[in-house]
C-alpha cells in the first residue's frame, strides 16, 4: 500500500500505472484575459460541466491527469479514485492551493435545426432557427471542505429560461479501512456517503445519465420527450443520501434512499414550478459495479436502479405513479498510451411505469401499466488529450398506451426515437505542456441526426441540428 497527500491509501499496482500514464504533476494555469479576449470565448462556448480548476489547484495535478479529453465530465482511472475518495485529495501548493476552492464557468452555443422549429416551440426572443444563446453562467464550490469532508456544488445562472438554481450538488465525505489490522487481509477498502440532490450525480461512471454524453447541449436545441425517470427527470426537485464502498479497488456498492424537497425549498433553489413532482415516500437507489485495470486496459460492468413513487405536479388528490427503473451498463478504456485514448461505453434501462395517479387525473379507472427502455452506445477516440472525436447512438421504445387499456386514444402515440450524434472537440489547455495557468477552455462541432422522433418517422430529419459548443472554466 502507498499513502497520497490526503491520507488516502491506494493500490501500489494503480499508483504505478498512475505515474506512468501522467508523467507530470503541474498544474493547469491561470490566465487573465481581457474582456475582448473573454467576450470572443464566451461566442464559441456552450452548456457542459464539470472540470473545474479548484480540483487542479488543490491536487496540483493537470486536467487531463483526471479527464481524457483534458476537460469535460468523462473521468480516467485517477479521476474516478478522486471523486471516490471525497474530493479531499491535495498535493498542490503555492499560493494557488490556498485559494478557496471556488471555480466559474460562462457556456454559450449557436444551434441550427434542418427546418425551422415550430412557432411557440422556443422561449420568447429566440427565433424558430439559427439561435446564438448565452446557456450558462456558474460558480462552484469544487473540493475539500474540511478533513475527509469535500463537495462538489454547482449554482447556475440559465440563460435560456433566465433562471437562477442549484444545480448538480454532491457532498461525500469518504475514509479508508484497514483490514488488514481488523481480519489480516491486505484488501484496500474506501467507504463513504454521499448526499446530493440528483440520482446519478454521485456515480463514478460516465455511463449513467447525470455524466452521459453527450456532454453539451442547449435549451434550443430539439430533443425526444420521453426518457425514464432516473434520466433527469427528479435533478435539484429531491435530495438523498447513499452509502458506498469500493473494495480492493474491484467491487464497487452502493445503496440508499431518496426524498423530495419542499416546496418552499424547491422555490429556494430556484427549481419551483407547475411541471414539478415529489416523492410521495422514500425512494430507493442502489448500484453495483465491478472494474478492472490492466495494463492500460480499464473495464467496468454495473447494475443501478430506483423505485419512486411520484406525485404529478405535487398534487395528491389522484395519489402516485409508480415508476421502477432497472439499468445495466458497461465501459472500457484503453489508456496505455495517453496519445491514443480509445473508449466504449454503452448503458440500457427498462422502466416498469404504473400511471394509475395520471390514468384518474383524465377519468380512467384503469392503472395504466406501461414500460420504456433507453440504450445508448458511444465510441470515442481521442489524440494527445486535445482532438476528440465521438460517435453515439440512442434509442427509446415505449408503450403506446396503458398495456391492459387496446382501446388507448390515438394519440397515445408511442414514445419511440432514435438518433445518432456525431462531434468533434479540441481541447488546447489543461496539459503540462499548456502556457495558460488554471483555466481551460473545451469547443466542439456536433451533429444531431433523428431516424424517428417523439414515435413518427415521418419528417423526423427535420429535427436534425448543428450546434457549434463549448465552454471557459476559470
Amino acid at each position: 500500500m502507498c499513502q497520497l497527500a490526503d491520507g488516502h491509501n491506494f493500490n501500489v499496482k494503480n499508483k504505478a500505472y498512475y505515474a506512468d500514464f501522467f508523467k507530470t504533476d503541474v498544474r493547469c494555469r491561470l490566465f487573465f484575459a481581457s474582456p475582448l479576449a473573454l467576450a470572443s470565448i464566451i461566442l464559441v462556448a456552450s452548456p457542459g460541466v464539470e472540470a473545474t480548476p479548484s480540483f487542479s489547484r488543490q491536487t496540483g495535478q493537470n486536467c487531463s491527469t483526471c479527464h481524457t479529453q483534458a476537460f469535460g465530465p468523462n473521468l480516467t482511472p485517477f479521476g474516478r479514485d478522486f471523486k471516490l475518495g471525497g474530493y479531499t485529495m491535495s498535493g498542490g501548493s503555492g499560493i494557488a492551493a490556498k485559494l478557496p476552492a471556488l471555480s466559474g464557468m460562462v457556456t454559450g452555443s449557436f444551434t441550427n435545426t434542418q427546418k425551422d422549429q415550430p412557432s411557440g416551440t422556443l422561449a420568447p426572443g429566440y427565433n424558430q432557427n439559427n439561435n446564438f444563446t448565452f446557456d450558462q453562467a456558474s460558480l462552484f464550490y469544487a473540493g475539500r471542505v474540511y478533513g475527509k469532508v469535500g463537495a462538489f456544488s454547482q449554482l447556475t445562472y440559465d440563460g435560456y429560461s433566465d433562471r437562477l438554481a442549484l444545480d448538480n450538488t454532491d457532498i461525500r465525505f469518504a475514509d479508508q479501512l484497514d483490514l488488514d489490522s481488523l481480519i489480516g487481509l491486505d484488501i484496500p477498502m474506501t467507504y463513504g456517503v454521499s448526499l446530493n440532490n440528483n440520482p446519478t450525480v454521485q456515480d463514478l461512471w460516465n455511463t449513467t445519465p447525470v455524466w452521459g454524453f453527450p456532454y453539451t447541449s442547449s435549451g434550443v436545441q430539439p430533443g425526444s420527450v420521453a426518457a425514464p425517470l432516473i434520466d433527469g427527470a427528479l435533478g435539484s426537485q429531491v435530495g438523498g443520501a447513499t452509502a458506498y464502498t469500493m473494495i480492493n479497488n474491484l467491487l464497487y456498492l452502493e445503496a440508499g434512499a431518496y426524498g423530495s424537497f419542499s416546496s418552499n425549498s424547491q422555490r429556494a433553489f430556484g427549481v419551483a414550478g407547475p411541471d414539478r413532482v415529489s416523492l410521495s415516500s422514500p425512494a430507493p437507489y442502489w448500484r453495483a459495479a465491478l472494474q478492472q485495470n490492466w495494463k492500460g486496459h480499464y473495464f467496468s460492468v454495473g447494475h443501478y436502479g430506483m423505485s419512486a413513487d411520484v406525485v404529478p405536479g405535487r398534487d395528491q388528490t389522484n395519489g402516485a405513479d409508480h415508476y421502477t427503473d432497472v439499468a445495466v451498463d458497461a465501459n472500457y478504456q484503453y489508456m496505455a498510451n495517453p496519445k491514443h485514448i480509445f473508449e466504449a461505453k454503452t448503458s440500457y434501462i427498462y422502466e416498469d411505469q404504473r400511471l394509475s395517479a395520471g390514468r384518474q387525473a383524465v377519468g380512467d379507472p384503469s392503472t395504466g401499466n406501461t414500460f420504456l427502455t433507453s440504450y445508448k452506445l458511444n465510441l470515442a477516440y481521442t489524440f494527445n488529450q486535445t482532438y476528440g472525436i465521438t460517435f453515439a447512438y440512442n434509442k427509446t421504445n415505449g408503450s403506446r398506451g396503458p398495456i391492459i387499456d387496446p382501446a388507448a386514444p390515438a394519440d397515445a402515440i408511442k414514445p419511440n426515437s432514435q438518433f445518432y450524434t456525431a462531434e468533434l472537440v479540441y481541447v488546447p489547455f489543461g496539459k503540462s505542456s499548456s502556457y495558460l495557468y488554471l483555466m481551460n477552455l473545451r469547443t466542439s462541432l456536433q451533429y444531431i441526426g433523428y431516424s424517428q422522433y417523439n414515435g413518427t418517422n415521418t419528417d423526423a430529419q427535420n429535427n436534425n441540428t448543428f450546434m457549434v459548443n463549448g465552454w471557459l472554466a476559470f
